[in-house]
């Protein structure tokens, strides 16, 4: 066992980090979830160690599950901490870009295609 893979106990709980809550304020927030920081907001005083590092990342698009690891904290946290963030306005939620589904007749083309394998 190298030692990176050891477990690593934590000083602080997780209940201590999100403010006793084990749910966010919005359900909406799942692990692909895009989050990008709002360069207008201000982070309060008070704001956690791992909120300011969750703000500073997200500096780019970041989904939630990506500052999950980097910040090695489970996805539910970083959901919980992220949803604070939004009601406060340093965070906003960036939908992903739709794509386009290709048309009928190239599936079937592809299809046929396969069969004659």
């Amino acid at each position: 066992m190298s030692a990176s893979d050891e477990y690593r106990d934590r000083p602080v709980r997780p209940y201590v980090i999100t403010e006793g809550r084990a749910h966010p304020t919005r359900n909406t927030l799942r692990p692909e979830t895009l989050l990008l920081a709002n360069p207008e907001a201000f982070l309060p005083l008070s704001a956690s160690r791992e909120k300011r590092a969750l703000v500073e990342m997200c500096h780019g698009v970041l989904s939630v599950a990506e500052a999950a690891a980097h910040l090695s904290l489970p996805v539910s946290m970083v959901t919980v901490l992220a949803s604070d963030l939004i009601d406060g306005g340093q965070l906003v939620v960036r939908s992903a870009p739709t794509q386009q589904l290709p048309e009928i007749d190239v599936l079937e083309k592809v299809l046929n295609g396969l069969r004659k394998l």
